[in-house]
């Protein structure tokens, strides 16, 4: 069960990995990784996991893993 959604953007390949709030459950993700083999999508699960002080692991692109619109899930304590 999802205890949040977040709609994330991402930009890959850029010279720095950072992630930007757009609102309370909305970010822009740079990520240095390229788009190949999912690094980009790990790469953002690890920061927003960083900024909401989760472990990625409970993280979960639900939709548009290969788009840069992205929809996460936080889920919830199993």
């Amino acid at each position: 069960m999802a205890a949040a959604l977040f709609r994330v953007k991402v930009h890959a390949g850029d010279k720095h990995d950072r992630l930007v709030s757009v609102s309370a459950t909305a970010f822009a993700a740079w990520v240095r990784a390229k788009p190949e083999q999912g690094r980009a999508n790990q790469s953002m699960l690890a920061l927003l996991g960083r900024r909401l002080g989760v472990n990625p692991k409970r993280l979960r692109i639900i939709k548009g893993s290969k788009r840069t619109n992205k929809i996460v899930a936080l889920l919830g304590p199993s």
